[in-house]
């Protein structure tokens, strides 16, 4: 049996153990409660347990797994506090860290890309890989004219771990749902095995970040490195330093929160009015947050964006119905949010719903853009998921007639992630701003806003 094989069986067979181990805990927990011990102790071991079975599995496998895990640690701050504690340290690890490759494979595949004397390309070489990511490792080096470099290498084989994974993962999608209160684990793993072929695609993400970078390449606030060299499998990026937002999340300062916030926020929503694309992986690990500029009196701390292999498209920037939906609805005009909900077809035409109880579902969800400023807590996050989550709350029965249009999936799932990471931050943002600077439809058009002025 070739390598390759005897990796995918072994990959296979630790995934497919998963669905065992939680029905044998569910086993060993009923033992447990009869043998005398109260239910809530037993809940937490079994929490406890299930969390590193789980994630030791994701964070063992590189490829589906592994991105599976990341994804769903931003969501870790809808979880209920007395069951997110076991989740918190296994999730966070799998933002940073993964098993390494080889040496030998590393340099196999930079010979293979770059040529035998891919060596002489750089001054220095780290052979210690300084991250690791779903579908490849990054190594950090210094390239012949003396800049400091990412070399990010790809998995041999990521695209077919990358399949295998979400397969076996969608197998068993049912047992994973009461992770995340309120989420549906279906159209997550379907989504990215969709975008595999993207991901795989080097020189698709160097365009995506060469764009990027271009446009925010005088930005006071945000930093994405350029594109030093590409090749198949093999990417290599300028280096930034800085803070990963993992390391502020568990021990920043209140400043060092609220400003990764703010700028977070104002990526998420002025990368697409400027570029026409959305950075669609916003998970802790693909971003640092930078000191001041050295050149810049009076500078702040900047927001380091990396990571382009899965964007979205929007060469119009996000729809403005977003905008005119969030603004209607923060005006109370409950006739009008659902006649634009229903034409770009968030409510099927088989479908009626009182416009008023849609009202009622939304307002307490977008309660961040009401505010001049709002701090974005856990607590918050987990009561969104509990009144939507709730088969007894109007807002669940509501929830499940309406449909989400498959041009909107990507956009509703990086929002909710960006969301989800406010939350693990605690920061205190003002959304508002961002919206009124970035979001098309949010605020009145000219005509409106002259006529406002008259009166």
């Amino acid at each position: 049996m070739s390598d390759l094989p005897r990796k995918a069986v072994t990959r296979t067979a630790k995934l497919a153990a998963l669905p065992l181990g939680f029905a044998g805990r569910a086993t060993w927990g009923l033992g447990r409660r009869i043998g005398g011990k109260s239910a809530e102790i037993v809940s937490k071991e079994l929490q406890q347990r299930t969390a590193d079975q789980l994630f030791k599995v994701l964070g063992e496998l590189k490829g589906g797994a592994m991105k599976f895990g990341q994804a769903l640690s931003v969501f870790e701050s809808a979880l209920p506090e007395e069951v997110a504690g076991p989740y918190r340290a296994a999730l966070t690890k799998l933002q940073e860290a993964a098993p390494p490759m080889p040496s030998g494979t590393v340099h196999a595949v930079l010979a293979e890309r770059l040529g035998e004397g891919w060596r002489e390309m750089f001054l220095e070489f780290e052979e210690k890989p300084a991250a690791a990511a779903s579908i490849g490792q990054v190594h950090r080096a210094v390239w012949h004219d003396g800049r400091v470099v990412a070399v990010k290498v790809q998995y041999p084989g990521a695209g077919e771990a990358l399949l295998s994974d979400l397969t076996q993962l969608s197998r068993f999608v049912r047992l994973l749902g009461p992770l995340i209160p309120g989420m549906d684990m279906k159209p997550l793993i379907t989504e990215m095995r969709d975008r595999v072929s993207e991901e795989l695609d080097y020189a698709l993400e160097a365009e995506s970040q060469r764009e990027h970078a271009a446009e925010f390449a005088d930005d006071p606030d945000v930093v994405v490195p350029d594109v030093v060299h590409q090749s198949e499998q093999v990417l290599i990026t300028e280096w930034i330093d800085g803070k990963p937002l993992a390391d502020v999340i568990s021990g920043g300062s209140a400043e060092e929160r609220d400003r990764a916030g703010q700028l977070l926020a104002r990526f998420l929503f002025s990368g697409p009015a400027r570029t026409g694309l959305l950075h669609a992986d916003p998970h802790p690990g693909n971003f640092r947050l930078l000191p001041p500029d050295e050149g810049v009196e009076d500078g702040e701390y900047r927001l380091g964006v990396l990571d382009f292999g899965t964007v979205d498209r929007l060469p119009g920037g996000l729809p403005d119905t977003i905008g005119y939906a969030l603004r209607m609805t923060l005006e109370g005009d409950a006739e009008g949010v659902y006649d634009l909900l229903r034409e770009d077809g968030f409510v099927k035409e088989s479908i009626d719903l009182d416009p008023d109880a849609v009202l009622d579902y939304l307002l307490p969800i977008i309660e961040p853009a009401a505010a001049d400023e709002f701090t974005f807590t856990r607590s918050w996050m987990r009561n969104q998921a509990a009144r939507i989550a709730d088969p007894r709350s109007p807002a669940h029965q509501l929830g499940r007639q309406l449909n989400l249009p498959p041009a909107y999936l990507l956009i509703h799932r990086v929002t909710l992630s960006t969301i989800g990471v406010l939350c693990q931050l605690n920061a205190t943002v003002r959304l508002r701003d961002e919206l009124e600077d970035w979001l098309p439809g949010f605020l009145p058009d000219e005509e409106e806003e002259e006529e406002e002025g008259t009166t």
